[in-house]
């Protein structure tokens, strides 16, 4: 297991062949997509231990669409239970990732708010923006400061159920090597993050705003239907970034089985 390195223009096509990974098999990504968001919804509003569930069973979840990913790619069969093959490999790391994502979440948001005296919680709780009517003066400082703090734990958090499940690493090894890759990647990763917010953020954005000066009904249609198609080519970018950077694998051939 070695981490490949990139030039930055690989990043600007990642999200172009995750749409190609997309219309191999739409409906079972889509189903895998939604299915990971819906049952981190439905964990996260359970009261007192919903959000720490979500986090827990994220990478497990994570890793299943993924696997349904890689399903698709290599051109075998799959069906649904894809989504929870990452039940069957190496759970307790991917279960450990997950707590260890949590405690580093909350660390960020508590040195956040010692640095900000609370701005940024105030907003995320709605209760400044709706006392006030405005944003806090320093809430620019605050989600500047929140990002900062936020990248190395993403980076650690991006490749490490792929490395957990499909290369059998312990928790805390998987999230090293995943900070590790994606140090050694920054410049496709910044092409890649520029791509997604012009591609999932801004275009869909302003032809949304377009549609509906001339068609209002059919704006209300594209908000609903273009999340079907920018999902789960979202999720298909991770699984060609990760595939590009670490490769191929032989372990765990018989996903879904």
């Amino acid at each position: 297991m070695q981490a490949r390195q990139f030039p930055m223009q690989r990043g600007l096509e990642w999200l172009r062949e995750g749409v190609g990974l997309w219309r191999r098999n739409p409906a079972l990504l889509t189903f895998a997509s939604f299915g990971y968001l819906l049952i981190l919804l439905i964990l996260s509003s359970v009261p007192l231990i919903g959000q720490a569930a979500a986090s827990l069973i994220m990478p497990v979840l994570s890793l299943g669409v993924l696997n349904t990913c890689r399903t698709i790619d290599e051109g075998r069969k799959g069906g649904p239970d894809l989504l929870f093959s990452g039940f069957k490999t190496n759970l307790g790391s991917l279960v450990a990732i997950g707590g260890i994502y949590l405690i580093a979440s909350l660390l960020v948001i508590l040195i956040t708010s010692l640095v900000d005296g609370g701005a940024l919680m105030s907003v995320l709780r709605s209760a400044t923006m709706a006392e006030e009517g405005t944003p806090p003066p320093n809430l620019t400082f605050s989600l500047l400061t929140a990002l900062t703090l936020s990248t190395p734990v993403i980076m650690a958090y991006w490749f490490a159920p792929v490395l957990a499940g499909w290369w059998q690493q312990p928790a805390a090894k998987a999230m090293f090597f995943s900070f590790y890759a994606c140090l050694r990647n920054w410049r496709p990763f910044v092409a890649y993050a520029v791509t997604m917010l012009i591609m999932i953020g801004v275009l869909p954005s302003l032809l949304i705003a377009f549609v509906g000066t001339i068609v209002p009904p059919l704006s209300t249609l594209l908000v609903l239907v273009l999340p079907l198609f920018l999902v789960p080519v979202v999720f298909a970018s991770f699984y060609i970034n990760a595939r590009d950077v670490f490769g191929p694998t032989a372990v765990d051939e018989r996903i879904g089985d």
